[in-house]
């Protein structure tokens, strides 16, 4: 039971929509820190999603937030720049895609830290009761 509310959890951190975050904050203050903080704090979610949970909660996470950046980057079409050419060689739905696809190899390689971490520990656990 508590790994399934700590997934749900979890799920609930991933529903923000990161990639439209980080596109806006691009977008107005012509600042990178948005996809910096997108990758920091998703890699933190998949850490922990690997770590106290599996996998489902990172898959699910990371597809409700693509959505949700599609929600709220339809709402952007009356910017005429934000579509227009500002993202250029991409369309912005086109950028959301790419953007979360990248986004995926630092939280893969948050994963990996966390199996680690957890069979290191789980491993001194069993060692010290021998």
């Amino acid at each position: 039971m508590k790994k399934i509310s700590i997934g749900i959890f979890l799920v609930i951190l991933y529903c923000f929509p990161f990639v439209y975050f980080s596109m806006k904050q691009d977008f107005t203050n012509r600042s990178m820190i948005g996809y910096l903080i997108m990758i920091v704090s998703t890699s933190i979610l998949a850490f922990l999603s690997k770590y106290f949970c599996n996998f489902i909660p990172f898959i699910i996470g990371n597809i409700l937030s693509m959505i949700i950046s599609f929600y709220f980057n339809g709402g952007m079409s009356d910017i005429e720049m934000w579509d227009g050419g500002y993202f250029t060689p991409f369309y912005t739905s086109q950028l959301i895609v790419v953007v979360s696809l990248i986004n995926l190899i630092p939280q893969y390689i948050a994963m990996i830290l966390a199996k680690k971490v957890h069979s290191i520990k789980k491993g001194c656990i069993t060692s010290t009761i021998r």
